[in-house]
C-alpha cells in the first residue's frame, strides 16, 4: 500500500514536469521572435505590418481557438487533445522555421497558435485533476512560473539563436523538445475528462468571436496604412462589435455554450480574468517593441544577444518570485497580491518610458527588475484565483477562457502598442523631429499609456477579487464565494 501512494506521489510530480516542458514551449514562442524580428525583416524583406502579423498571428488563433481547445479536452480526453496539440505544434514549428517569405511565415505562426490552443488549456486542467486542492496552488504557481519564465527567458535564447545560428533555429528547437514532449506524456500524465453532462461544440460561438477578434485585430495593425477614417478600418470595427455582440449573445442563450457565462457571477473569476487581460496587453507591446528599439533605434545599436542579456533580470526574478507568490496566495489569497504587483509593474512601465536614444542598461535595469517582480506576484495569484473560483470538472472551460483572455490581451497589446506608436511617430515627423526621435515619441507615450493599464489592472484586482477555496463538483462560483 505505501509503495502505491509512493508511486502515485512521484506521477503527479512527473505529470506536472512533462506539462511543463510542453508549457514552456508553447510560451517560448510567444517572445523568443521578438528578438529576431529585425533579422527576420531583413531576411524576407518584409514590412513593419507583415513583422507585427508575425507575432499577431500566432497570439490571435491561439486566442480565438483555447476556448475550443479546453471543450475538446472535457469532451474527447485531456490528455489526447494535449498530444494532438503538441503534434501540430511541433510540425508547424518546422514549417515556420522553413519559410521563405511573409505570406508563408504567418501562416505558419496561425496553424502554430492552433495547436498551441489545443495544448494550453489541458495543461492547467490536467493540474487541477491530478492535484489535491492542498498542493493545487503549489502546482499551479509551478505552472505558472514556468510560462512566465518562458515569456521572459525567450528573448536571451532568441538573442544568441539569432546571432550565432540564424533566425530559423528559433523554430528548429521546438521539434526535438516536441519529440521529447509527445513520448513523455504517454508514459506520465494520465487521462481525464469531464463526464457531468453532455458535451458538444459550439460552432457558432467559435465563428463568431474569431471573425470579431481577426476584424479587430486587423483594424489595429492596418489603421495607419489606411487611416482610422477610412471605409475598410470603420468597416472592420464594425465587424468587429456585431461578431463579437453577436458571440455574447449566443453563449448567453445556447443550451451548451462554448463561454459559460454563469463563470463570470463569480467577481473573482471576473477579475482574475480582467486582469489578465490587461497585464498582457500592457506587457506584449514592450516585449515587441523594446528589441526593436535596442537593435534598430538606440545609439549605438545592440547585438540580438546583447538585448537577451540584458532582459535577463526580468527572468531571473520570475524565477525567484513566481513560486513563492504561489504559496503566498494558498495562505493569504490572491486579491492584494495582484494589485501589489500590478501596480509594482506600473512603476516599471514608467521608469522605462524615461528611456531615450542613448540610454545605458543601468537606466533600464530598475524596471526590469520590478517588472519580474510585479508580473510574479500577478501571474500566479491571478491563475490560482480563476481556477480555484470553479468546480475541479469545469476547469478545462476555465482554464481556455484564462488563457484566451491572456492571448486576446497581447494580440491586442501589439497591435494598440503599434498604433500608438505609429501615430505618435507620424505627428512628431509632421513637427519636424528626426526618424529616430520620432519613434522615441511613440514608444515612451506607448509605455505611459501601459503604466495606465496597469493601474487599472490593480484596480480591478482590488475591486473584485476575494477570498476562495478550492471546492468540489456541483458547488457555484457564487455560492463559493459566499461561504468564503
Amino acid at each position: 500500500m505505501r509503495a502505491r501512494i509512493f508511486a502515485e506521489e512521484n506521477r503527479k510530480w512527473w505529470t506536472l514536469a512533462s506539462l511543463s516542458v510542453a508549457l514552456f514551449m508553447i510560451m517560448l514562442d510567444n517572445t523568443i521572435v521578438n528578438v529576431a524580428l529585425p533579422s527576420i525583416q531583413r531576411d524576407l524583406g518584409i514590412t513593419r505590418s507583415e513583422l507585427e502579423w508575425t507575432v499577431t498571428a500566432y497570439a490571435l488563433t491561439f486566442a480565438v481557438l483555447l476556448l475550443t481547445g479546453g471543450k475538446l479536452g472535457d469532451l474527447l480526453g485531456r490528455r489526447k487533445i494535449f498530444m494532438l496539440g503538441l503534434a501540430v505544434f511541433t510540425l508547424s514549428s518546422l514549417w515556420c522555421g522553413l519559410s521563405g517569405g511573409a505570406t508563408e511565415l504567418i501562416a505558419a505562426r496561425s496553424v502554430q497558435g492552433a495547436g498551441a490552443a489545443l495544448m494550453m488549456p489541458a495543461t492547467l486542467s490536467i493540474i487541477s485533476a491530478t492535484f489535491a486542492p492542498a498542493e493545487r496552488g503549489m502546482a499551479i504557481g509551478i505552472w505558472a512560473g514556468v510560462s512566465a519564465s518562458a515569456l521572459a527567458i525567450g528573448p536571451l535564447l532568441g538573442g544568441i539563436i539569432t546571432q550565432h545560428l540564424s533566425w530559423n533555429w528559433i523554430f528548429y528547437v521546438n521539434v526535438p523538445i516536441g519529440a521529447l514532449g509527445l513520448a513523455t506524456t504517454t508514459l506520465t500524465v494520465p487521462e481525464s475528462r469531464d463526464t457531468s453532462h453532455e458535451q458538444r461544440l459550439d460552432l457558432p460561438g467559435l465563428l463568431s468571436s474569431g471573425i470579431g477578434m481577426f476584424a479587430l485585430v486587423y483594424a489595429l495593425i492596418e489603421a495607419n496604412n489606411y487611416g482610422w477614417t477610412s471605409a475598410r478600418i470603420l468597416g472592420l470595427f464594425a465587424v468587429a462589435a456585431i461578431a463579437l455582440v453577436t458571440f455574447v449573445l449566443l453563449e448567453l442563450h445556447q443550451r451548451l455554450p462554448m463561454l459559460d457565462m454563469t463563470l463570470f457571477r463569480s467577481g473573482t473569476f471576473l477579475g482574475a480574468n480582467t486582469v489578465a487581460l490587461l497585464v498582457t496587453l500592457a506587457m506584449f507591446g514592450i516585449f515587441f517593441f523594446f528589441p526593436i528599439y535596442l537593435q534598430t533605434v538606440h545609439e549605438p545599436n545592440w547585438s540580438p544577444t546583447q538585448v537577451g542579456a540584458a532582459l535577463l533580470p526580468w527572468t531571473l526574478m520570475v524565477v525567484i518570485f513566481a513560486p513563492i507568490a504561489g504559496k503566498l496566495s494558498d495562505r493569504v489569497g490572491s486579491r492584494w497580491l495582484m494589485a501589489a504587483g500590478m501596480t509594482t509593474v506600473a512603476i516599471c512601465c514608467t521608469i522605462l518610458s524615461t528611456v531615450g536614444l542613448h540610454s545605458s542598461f543601468w537606466h533600464m535595469f530598475p524596471g526590469f527588475v520590478l517588472g519580474g517582480v510585479g508580473m510574479s506576484f500577478t501571474m500566479t495569484p491571478m491563475s490560482a484565483a480563476a481556477m480555484g473560483a470553479v468546480p475541479v470538472a469545469k476547469a478545462g472551460v476555465a482554464s481556455g477562457v484564462l488563457n484566451t483572455f491572456r492571448q486576446i490581451g497581447a494580440a491586442l497589446g501589439i497591435a494598440i502598442f503599434g498604433a500608438i506608436l505609429a501615430d505618435r511617430a507620424t505627428s512628431a515627423l509632421n513637427s519636424g523631429a528626426s526618424p529616430p526621435e520620432a519613434f522615441m515619441h511613440g514608444f515612451t507615450f506607448g509605455l505611459r499609456i501601459s503604466a495606465l493599464i496597469c493601474l487599472g489592472a490593480a484596480a480591478t484586482a482590488a475591486l473584485l477579487v476575494r477570498r476562495y477555496r478550492h471546492h468540489e463538483a456541483g458547488q457555484k462560483p457564487a455560492e463559493l464565494e459566499a461561504a468564503a
